[in-house]
This record gives structure tokens, C-alpha cells and sequence, in this order.
């Protein structure tokens, strides 16, 4: 069983305006609604390629409703917790000449609810996946997943963590199955230039020696590399198409590589799944189906 946390889930409202001004009152051609969230984003993928999981997190207000009937009308198992004060952010995605993205800081979390969560999280037993994915509100300390995986930590509970900063740093020490930054987060984490799969490797090993398992590079338009536990460099190019979209791609990524180590406890197929679906999702205006994943999959480049 695999769960997801996430810790401040959106909707996104996606509007189509041409000619934004200023002058006058705009009026949109087309608008759309999604659910967002990292940990969200696993689920929903996980769910698409069969993997039994449950969307944990918190959730408040009219808008905390919406994005509950939407990711259940998907298929996907939730159980969040409701906050008493405060919504669910909306974030505002403006589509025109130039592009604007707004988003909300998300409400406050309290002591109460914070521990309704950890209640939660106590039903997880051994050999499960936990995944902590993504921001956290700007109320919340940034050492909370390290509050979780201490609590977590002596149930036999393999950890994945996609974080940035000190909210991945702070959980190496409780060795995670998978951590999975970005080139650019890489680089960051050791104020250093990442130019190559040579640094990529030395940088991940660092990461390795600092706790970590499994060290998964999303690399952009280059691809993916995975040191595995062993020491393995593992590379995953991409496919050439047509680019729609770079959301949640990572995420997508993270969850074909969970499915696909459970499925065959392999580092390499978990990889190519795992970017199989990153394809899938940046060639799809939303996140990727199961059919567009196979047709990835069963692609020459991926043979």
C-alpha cells in the first residue's frame, strides 16, 4: 500500500484571456479546474497504473470539498484532514500573450489537526510506502516531514521523499528509499554547478552518504539519472514530441518509479517507468493516462 501527503493541496483555475489589459474589464475565451498538489499528483498516477494508495493532507473550506469530489470521481482514495478555519488555496493561472501564475499561500494548520494527521499516518505498517511531496504552508515549521519520519521511523516503512532545502536535508538521517530532486535542486542543496552526469553522480553520492538510498535526477530535457544503493548510475533520456506542459512531470516520474519497483523490485525498470510516465505527462495537456503511458512505454525509445 502506498500513501501520499500532501500538505497544501490547490485547485488551479486555469483562465484563457486574450489580450489581458488593464484598461478594461477582461473577458476569458475558455476556463478549466484542476486539482494540484505533488503528493496528489503520485496518487493520481499511481491509481492510473493500478497501484493501491490513499491522498493524505488536509483540506478546508468550499474549495477543500471541490477538490475532494474531483479526485474521487477520479478513482482516487482519500482521506484528508478537514480544517476547521481557513480554505483550500486557489491558484490562478492566466493564459495569454504572456502567461501569469498566482499562487495562494494556503491556510494555517493547527496543533489539533496536525495531530489528526500523525493519527493517520500511525495506520501505516511495515513494508507500506510513504511519499512526502511538495511544500508545506508558510505557517508550518520546516521540519515537519522530519517529524513524521521520526515517529514513522521504527516501523519497517519505506520512505520517498520530494522535497527542496532543509525539508529534504533534515530527513536523510532516517534513510529514505528514494529522494528525487531536480538538477537545479541538486545543485542548489551544495551551493555548486551541476554541468554533467559526472557531477550528477558525485553530488548524488553525497546525498547517499548523507542517508539516502536512492538518489533519482530529473534532468529536464535531458532526462533522468538514478544512483541507485548499489552505486549504479542508471540513465533515462527523453523522447522527442511535442511538449504541452512541465507540471507535474516530477511527480509523475516519482510515481511510475514507485509503481514500477514494486512491481519488479528493479532500479532499471523502476526507471524506465518512472520516466515513461514523466513523458507521458509532458506530452498530455493534464496529468498523463494509463493508455498514454503504455504507448510511451511500448515506444521504441523505451526498448
Amino acid at each position: 500500500m502506498v500513501y501520499t501527503v500532501t500538505f497544501n493541496p490547490a485547485l488551479d483555475y486555469v483562465l484563457n484571456v486574450k489580450n489581458l489589459q488593464s484598461k478594461d474589464i477582461n473577458r476569458t475565451e475558455a476556463e478549466q479546474l484542476f486539482y494540484g498538489g505533488k503528493g496528489i499528483n503520485v496518487s493520481v498516477i499511481l491509481t492510473r497504473l493500478g497501484i493501491e494508495n490513499e491522498a493524505l493532507g488536509f483540506v478546508g473550506g468550499f474549495s477543500g470539498k471541490q477538490l475532494n469530489t474531483m479526485l474521487q470521481a477520479d478513482g482516487i482514495h482519500t482521506d484528508f484532514v478537514c480544517l476547521k478555519n481557513g480554505i483550500t488555496r486557489i491558484n490562478v493561472k492566466i493564459k495569454s500573450e504572456q502567461d501569469f501564475d498566482i499562487n495562494a499561500n494556503g491556510p494555517e494548520i493547527s496543533h489539533d489537526e496536525l495531530e489528526q494527521l500523525f493519527e493517520k499516518l500511525n495506520k501505516i505498517k511495515r513494508d507500506d510506502f510513504l511519499v512526502l511531496a511538495g511544500s508545506i504552508p508558510p505557517s508550518m515549521n520546516n521540519d515537519i516531514y522530519e517529524k513524521i519520519l521520526e515517529k514513522l521511523s521504527t516501523k519497517g516503512i519505506h520512505f520517498i521523499v520530494d522535497a527542496t532545502g532543509d525539508l529534504l536535508l533534515n530527513v536523510l538521517k532516517f534513510k529514505p528509499l528514494l529522494i528525487k530532486p531536480n538538477h537545479h535542486e541538486l545543485a542548489e542543496l551544495f551551493s555548486a554547478d551541476i554541468n554533467n552526469l559526472d557531477d550528477i553522480k558525485t553530488y548524488a553520492a553525497r546525498l547517499q552518504n548523507m542517508g539516502a538510498e536512492n538518489v533519482l535526477v530529473s534532468r529536464g530535457k535531458d532526462g533522468a539519472a538514478l544512483l541507485d544503493k548499489n552505486a549504479r548510475l542508471h540513465i533515462s533520456k527523453n523522447i522527442p514530441g511535442e511538449i504541452k506542459s512541465a507540471v507535474g512531470c516530477g511527480d509523475s516520474m516519482v510515481a511510475g518509479f514507485i509503481a514500477g519497483f514494486i512491481k519488479t523490485g528493479s532500479f532499471e525498470y523502476a526507471l524506465k517507468l518512472g520516466s515513461a510516465c514523466g513523458n507521458a505527462t509532458a506530452f498530455s495537456d493534464t496529468l498523463a493516462t494509463k493508455e498514454e503511458i503504455h504507448k510511451i512505454l511500448q515506444s521504441e525509445y523505451f526498448k
